[in-house]
């Protein structure tokens, strides 16, 4: 491909789409973002430059997409909240893919979740199945990447397990935590839709890391790693979210909702597939065993403050 080829990033200064625009820079290529935060910090100078999503006025948006090869979908939200919903991150998405195929977009990679459908009771997977049905119409060439948990230096999921093994003497898990997870390194996930974006073939690609923990297992080697083993015990889903609700407000965050447990514990979060990434999460937390979970990430703060760098853990 052409180095002189312009891609463009959701979410550049953010968390997975800023490691995606780093290795399409590696590459030599052009890179732009469309982000809600015009005035996050910017860690890659005058090297990307970038754009409102303009969803409300997508004449704009479609101006902003003009020339671009290759469009790299992060865009999402996690949970209903009363400044953002699943159905406008759906509505929105479905805006962006109308005005890539306007603009002349040759192909997007669109990061979704294991097991969508758009007949779940789960809003979150009903919601990712909806907009692989709608990119998988559209026309457009397009390579569907479906992680699970993603890790990392930003990340939030895993951090605030650790913090929370650091903070209180014991850990519950939802029922018998034997449900799975199959976590992949956010920068193995870039370099996955990186390549599919040299592609023309339309794709679905279950994103996943190479090991695969139940949940217990998970929270067990966490503790382990960080110095932090704590009894791990088994509640009823409606204490564990009742337990989550009440320490929310000291953290100023959503730590858990009601449907993230059921997906969990509907075993969602793991696929018969063989790995797309190679990092371990083992191996990449004893790595960080010093600093991992020492402090909360708080996603409703990434949110308030449009423009603070995501911190690395």
């Amino acid at each position: 491909m052409s180095t002189q080829e312009i891609h463009a990033v959701t979410g550049a200064f953010g968390y997975s789409g800023k490691y995606i625009a780093q290795r399409l820079l590696d590459k030599g290529h052009q890179v732009i973002t469309l982000t809600n935060s015009i005035h996050r910090q910017n860690p890659f100078g005058d090297r990307v430059k970038a754009h409102r999503f303009n969803f409300d006025q997508p004449e704009k948006l479609v101006a902003s997409l003009r020339g671009v090869k290759v469009l790299y979908n992060t865009y999402w939200v996690r949970f209903n909240h009363k400044s953002f919903a699943h159905a406008e991150a759906v509505k929105n998405s479905l805006i962006l893919f109308e005005a890539a195929k306007q603009a002349g977009v040759e192909r997007v990679v669109h990061v979704s979740i294991t097991n969508p459908s758009a007949d779940s009771p789960l809003e979150y997977f009903s919601g990712k199945g909806e907009l692989e049905d709608a990119l998988k119409a559209s026309g457009l060439s397009y390579a569907i990447l479906r992680p699970t948990v993603l890790f990392g230096k930003e990340d939030i999921l895993i951090n605030n397990i650790a913090w929370m093994l650091r903070k209180f003497p014991i850990f519950g898990v939802f029922g018998d935590g034997e449900y799975r997870v199959q976590p992949i390194y956010v920068d193995d996930l870039a370099k996955l839709a990186v390549a599919q974006g040299e592609g023309r073939d339309n794709v679905i690609i279950d994103a996943i890391g190479p090991e695969t923990f139940t949940y217990r297992e998970l929270v067990g080697a966490i503790g382990r790693i960080i110095g932090k083993k704590r009894p791990i015990i088994s509640i009823p889903p409606w204490l564990g979210y009742a337990v989550s609700r009440a320490v929310g407000p000291l953290v100023k965050d959503v730590l858990v909702t009601r449907e993230e447990i059921e997906g969990l514990m509907a075993d969602l979060l793991y696929v018969d597939s063989p790995a797309a990434g190679e990092q371990k999460l083992t191996a990449w937390a004893e790595k960080h065993a010093a600093t991992l979970g020492k402090g909360y990430t708080s996603e409703l703060a990434r949110r308030r403050n449009r423009e603070k760098a995501y911190q690395a853990n």
